[in-house]
């Protein structure tokens, strides 16, 4: 099991309640305790076919669907000299055509009939995997089968899929701030010996040097059945899976030469090594150290999960509490716990705070390292620790695809299906002394790995860098391709064996939410779930950023942030210590219309953990020095937006398209409007959203609407709020602005950022969900119009996809990508025909079911969580929806047709009416998109304005 540190996270959003209510309850000791809620193994039925391949099954018919994941023994470890990234490639190809399936048919099987698919590339393996209603189960067997078997490749789909790699490698690694310290120098720095050493993205040049016969090898010496596991969990009839297992996979054969295995030990790291680099695109430095760990499956990786968490998960983790809150060193500083079949590493990094240095960085983190070598952790930590895994673990048993993920990461990592189970048995064994062992053991200073990560213009003048590159020493082996490798090419057409017909649809059980009110006006909404120990929270009100004065950009956004940092009674770490001694997380957000505050917990916690919500919500400090140290960590992470041209180009165009409108600043404010925020504006911002009249309070999960009506009444019952005076008539809205053409040149960025954005609607408008079909159609989900032309058909990107926000008031409509400069001209092309197609015919109705299915399968898998549900309420709640909407929304859906499409997109789609905004190296396109769009205004980066309509200082 690969226990990564869970997002725990206690710091930015949702907001709380008025001022002056019910007395705050007494400060609690700090719990010792680890919960007496348990996670129930998983259960599941295993058997191994006579050609090896693995087959395990989880039955669950709670659930409509069935989730289908086929992993392979095979990931970048094991890619071959020459060819760093192939193994990440290959899977790109496996959405291809095999014998009987034609190009992108797995995204027919799946996401056509509400369903989705997707995969992932690690070092140690590739899985592929499904979600799809329980009726389509026969289907993805029959598809996983084909293409284990009989995988086409041919030129066309070769080429294009090798430049949309090129595009995610530039998308996710050279464009986005620390892509490179993290995706490239962080795995080369860490081996001297192993594979592990090379990036799992590839190269470039790599990349383009890969032929067809490599990949054709490339299968048949790893895709086959002795090197797979095939894990079906949901709702399914046992023995007529057995039947389906046998009649699509028993028939591939086991091939009679052996699986080439990367047999490589990484030698002890017995000197530090430290790479200091300078890299443009760098809004803060950073530093990152790591530290060798052993395989996932060594008995210390039980106290090394517990120690992982101490120091990282949730604000009340050592590295939170000392570099971020306490010394205010880091904008963030975090861990991941990166483990695998071989030598892993505990992976500590800080992006520094603006004005401090990678020195007093690298500094903290060496001291809070030392901390655990020299003494042991508290009874109070150790507890937490353990109760925030347990947590984190059956959350992630939630859904069939979650248990079904752990269980084959449990056979592929360790080599053992109940390996998940049999570490999370340990970790509640594990003891203080034991974290300390581990410490000793792994965490020595001259064990680490460092790397400071420097902005390219603080490089001093004639410094040379440290060369970061992989080791010579690095043991790569040449792929030695099996002889008389079959080549396989599409089957004809009166030959092609066609996917197996639907079962009967498997229906689904609604959540049936409960509703009563409380005296004091505030809702109580609860929704019954127990099958699981787990309880999802929500105190949900209206109001949010769209009340901000227009001088006060951010302030709903800065003043739900301080939610949690602090009340009459608590200070912001005596609230992150007590949630998160309960294993749960808190966190407080606000939205355009309205603001929240979270918390999920194990059931047996939830009487504890709603005190201190209840606390935050009613009670807010909003002390002086919190005020200060939020408003600076907001600035820096403003200042790391700024430097993604992705993100900069959603919020140049939100101002574009709203201007001086209530949706038009941006929502977390620019570092000039937080800077003039009062705490008298934050205040104000809280007054306007939180009262009881205002107010819903949700509760999903392990818990009955007699219990939830008795804790709102405990917690809520006494919270009044002087009653406000007469308001003054709101203002009158500008209309929209003119639609504008604008490029932000960012000299040297590694991708374009191209939003192409319009004004729509209200969520309460009746065209709402003709419109969200028509965004469906346009750009949601890979066999979307705009996924098929940028990426599938062109190779121009990593993905495209479009995006309906509808509030309280009209909101936007926005298509965006991210492609290499020099194509962002032909990009917004491609967009602007494809919206104004969406008006010029009706949609056919076979592909309007697609679309329609997408929406109905992405709500159904929603509901499948306690957030999700809770999540989807709380909405209704902000948007002034009934609850009914929840049995309303699939009928809806379901219910437009052509010709409301067409209307809805020749209304709302025309890009004519759209401002287009592309950030990127201006210089590599602005020539032939200023022939398109003559009237372009040009933005340097550097005097971008976004407090202002004009977008100019």
């Amino acid at each position: 099991m690969r226990l990564i540190r869970a997002g725990l996270l206690l710091s930015a959003a949702l907001l709380p309640a008025p001022l002056l209510a019910q007395a705050a309850a007494p400060q609690a000791a700090p719990n010792t305790a680890t919960s007496t809620a348990s996670v129930a193994p998983l259960n599941f039925t295993e058997r191994t076919l006579p050609n090896g391949l693995r087959v395990y099954a989880l039955r669950d018919t709670s659930t409509p669907n069935v989730s289908v994941q086929v992993w392979y023994d095979v990931g970048s470890k094991d890619d071959p000299k020459g060819r760093s990234g192939f193994a990440h490639m290959f899977e790109h190809l496996m959405f291809k055509a095999t014998r009987n399936l034609m190009p992108e048919q797995m995204d027919r099987l799946t996401e056509d009939v509400g369903g989705y698919n997707n995969a992932s590339t690690n070092d140690d393996y590739t899985n592929y995997f499904e979600v799809v209603p329980a009726n389509h189960l026969q289907r993805l067997l029959f598809a996983e089968a084909d293409r284990m078997a009989s995988l086409v490749v041919e030129p066309v789909s070769f080429a294009s899929e090798r430049d949309v790699v090129k595009e995610e490698l530039r998308q996710r690694t050279l464009a986005q701030p620390y892509g490179k310290l993290f995706s490239i120098y962080y795995p080369e720095v860490s081996y001297t010996a192993h594979p592990y050493a090379r990036p799992g993205i590839g190269s470039l040049e790599e990349l383009q040097s890969a032929g067809i016969d490599d990949v054709r090898a490339f299968h048949a010496t790893y895709y086959r059945p002795d090197n797979a596991v095939l894990v079906v969990s949901g709702n399914f009839d046992p023995a007529q899976l057995d039947r389906w297992v046998d009649q699509y996979f028993a028939p591939i054969a086991k091939p009679g030469y052996p699986i080439p295995r990367v047999t490589v030990a990484e030698p002890a790291r017995t000197a530090p090594v430290t790479r200091t680099v300078y890299e443009a695109n760098t809004p803060l430095p950073a530093v990152l150290m790591s530290w060798h760990v052993p395989a996932d499956r060594d008995p210390d990786i039980a106290a090394l999960s517990v120690l992982n968490a101490v120091l990282a998960t949730g604000e009340s983790s050592r590295l939170y509490e000392s570099l971020v809150y306490r010394d205010q060193i880091a904008q963030s500083a975090e861990t991941f716990f990166d483990t695998k079949q071989g030598t892993g590493n505990l992976v500590a990094y800080a992006i520094l705070a603006g004005g401090k240095t990678v020195a007093q960085g690298e500094a903290a983190l060496m001291r809070e390292i030392a901390r655990l070598r020299d003494a042991p952790v508290s009874a109070a930590e150790l507890a937490e620790a353990k109760n925030q895994i347990l947590t984190g673990a059956i959350r992630a048993r939630e859904t069939a695809e979650g248990k079904a993920s752990t269980l084959a990461s449990s056979v592929i990592i360790d080599g053992d299906p109940r390996a998940a189970d049999r570490q999370l048995a340990a970790i509640q064994r594990v003891t203080a002394a034991d974290v300390q062992r581990v410490a000793r053991r792994y965490l020595n200073a001259a064990q680490a790995a460092t790397i400071r990560y420097l902005p390219a213009e603080q490089k001093p003048a004639n410094a040379a860098a440290d060369p970061v590159t992989i080791a010579p020493t690095v043991q790569v082996a040449a792929l030695k391709a099996p002889a008389d490798i079959p080549v396989f090419t599409p089957a004809p057409e009166g030959q092609r064996i066609q996917p197996p017909a639907p079962a009967a649809p498997v229906a689904a059980d609604l959540p049936r939410p409960v509703e009563t009110r409380l005296a004091n006006g505030l809702r109580v909404i609860t929704v019954e779930r127990h099958d699981l120990p787990l309880v999802t929270a929500s105190l949900v009100a209206t109001g949010g950023a769209a009340t901000d004065p227009a001088r006060a950009a951010g302030a709903s956004s800065l003043s739900a942030a301080l939610m949690t940092k602090g009340t009459a009674t608590r200070s912001a770490t005596e609230i992150a210590r007590a949630v998160e001694s309960l294993g749960g997380a808190i966190e407080s957000d606000a939205s355009r219309d309205g603001a929240s505050v979270d918390l999920t917990v194990k059931s047996d916690q939830i009487d504890p953990a709603m005190t201190i919500l209840a606390d935050v919500a009613q009670h807010p400090a909003y002390a002086p020095e919190e005020i200060e140290r939020a408003r600076a960590q907001a600035i820096d992470g403003i200042t790391v937006a700024y430097k993604n041209p992705a993100q900069l180009a959603g919020l140049v165009a939100g101002r574009a398209v709203f201007g001086d409108r209530p949706y038009g600043t941006p929502l977390e404010g620019t570092p000039a409007s937080l800077k003039a925020l009062t705490r008298q504006d934050l205040t104000a911002a809280y007054a306007r959203t939180w009262a009881p009249s205002r107010s819903a309070l949700i509760l999903v999960g392990d818990i009955t609407p007699a219990k939830a009506q008795a804790l709102a009444q405990r917690q809520f019952g006494g919270w009044t709020v002087p009653t406000p005076g007469a308001s003054a008539a709101a203002a009158a809205e500008a209309g929209f602005p003119a639609p504008r053409v604008i490029v932000v040149d960012m000299p040297g960025a590694g991708q374009a950022g191209v939003v192409v954005a319009r004004p729509a609607i209200a969520r309460a408008d009746p065209r709402y969900y003709p419109l969200a079909v028509a965004n469906t159609v346009l750009g949601g989900g890979f066999s979307s119009r705009l996924n098929q032309e940028i990426r599938i058909k062109r190779g121009l990107a990593y993905g495209a996809g479009s995006s309906l926000s509808a509030g309280r008031r009209p909101g936007a409509i926005a298509a965006r990508t991210q492609t290499k400069n020099e194509t962002a001209a032909e990009v917004v092309s491609l967009i602007a025909a494809e919206m104004q197609r969406m008006g010029q015919a009706p949609v056919p109705p076979s592909e309007l079911d697609t679309r329609k299915a997408v929406l109905v399968g992405n709500f159904g898998r929603t509901v499948e969580t306690t957030d999700g549900i809770a999540g989807l309420i709380g909405g209704y709640v902000v948007q002034a929806l009934p609850l009914t909407e929840l049995g309303r929304y699939t009928a809806e859906v379901q219910g437009v047709d052509p010709a409301a499409v067409q209307s809805a997109a020749a209304a709302l789609l025309d890009p004519k009416a759209a401002s287009i905004v592309v950030v990127g190296d201006a210089k590599q396109f602005l020539e032939p998109l200023r022939k398109a769009y003559p009237k372009v205004e040009v933005v340097p980066a550097a005097s971008l304005d976004l407090d202002r309509a004009t977008l100019t200082k």
